[in-house]
């Protein structure tokens, strides 16, 4: 699945790995406890649900997410001071910290489109090491 990508923005092709493996590790934990099978089987159902209504648009200036058409939140790469994505083997988390405020997503969209939208509007927040 390819991004979407104007002269003006790209948004990032949806990843349904994270959502998946949560709500698959859900299902064979029910066996084991019921419980936190079922907790975990809905946060995964949860994370299936933002996978499929949120994007997420690298613009000149901004992260922009979507809900449908309606945009929901900007982040101005202006207020970056770093971003990392964890454990690269396979990508379950990004993180990023602004100016006053820290965010971590889960990654509901395409890894390496994502690192490399991240690189090139905003490399200058990028970890070094």
């Amino acid at each position: 699945m390819a991004s979407t990508s104007t002269a003006t923005y790209t948004d990032l092709p949806r990843s349904y790995r994270v959502p998946m493996v949560v709500v698959g590790c859900g299902m064979l934990l029910i066996a084991i406890n019921l419980w936190l099978g079922a907790v975990l089987g809905l946060f995964g159902l949860f994370l299936l649900v933002q996978t499929l209504t949120l994007t997420l648009r690298f613009t000149e200036t901004a992260l922009d997410i979507y809900r449908g058409e309606q945009q929901i939140r900007t982040f101005p790469y202006a207020n970056w001071q770093h971003w990392e994505i964890f454990w690269a083997p396979v990508p379950v988390l990004f993180y990023f910290r602004e100016v006053n405020s820290i965010h971590f997503l889960p990654i509901l969209f395409g890894p390496a489109e994502l690192r490399a939208c991240l690189e090139a509007h905003c490399a200058a927040a990028q970890d070094p090491s």
